[in-house]
């Protein structure tokens, strides 16, 4: 599990989804229930991608887009 991923979901209000993903995790179940829903992971290797996705999804409008300057001249020595 990326540490990082896992502090952010700790972060998150305990009834997030985040956050019971998270508290799952750590408790080594595989076994989550959110909204009145069960949910049972085949391994906590799944729940960790199933954190990770979470994580991209909620994280991606916070990111800034990369951006590359570059310049060329037509001017030289040859």
């Amino acid at each position: 599990m990326d540490p990082t991923v896992l502090a952010w979901a700790l972060a998150q209000p305990a009834t997030s989804r985040a956050a019971v993903l998270a508290a799952a995790f750590t408790g080594g179940t595989t076994r989550v229930t959110f909204d009145g829903r069960t949910v049972e992971y085949r391994s906590l290797d799944e729940l960790d991608r199933a954190l990770s996705v979470l994580h991209g999804a909620e994280n991606t409008a916070a990111r800034r887009p990369s951006v590359t300057f570059a310049s060329f001249s037509r001017e030289g020595s040859w």
